[in-house]
């Protein structure tokens, strides 16, 4: 998995900044040392949350993905356990 270049934290910054509309995104994101194609896409990601609104996203999308994971996991084990009892019968 690659590993992300841009805090949250620098992200929301750069968002913010691009809100205020004293520079073009085009200026800032060659100040920031992203594209623009990643700005829009933050921008549609993070929207207009702060920072402590963005940990809490973070988290919120790693519980979820631990509960698939687990979801996922019973199922396998429940149809395996049905093809045991299928074949005794």
């Amino acid at each position: 998995m690659k590993i992300r270049q841009f805090t949250e934290d620098q992200i929301i910054k750069l968002l913010q900044e691009g809100k205020k509309g004293e520079r073009s995104v085009e200026d800032l994101c060659r100040d920031f040392g992203c594209s623009t194609a990643s700005y829009y896409a933050w921008k549609k990601r993070y929207g207009d949350t702060n920072a402590d609104e963005a940990k809490r996203l973070r988290q919120l999308e790693k519980e979820n993905a631990r509960l698939l994971r687990i979801v996922g996991q019973q199922r396998l084990e429940i149809d395996a356990m049905k093809d045991v009892i299928g074949k005794k019968r």
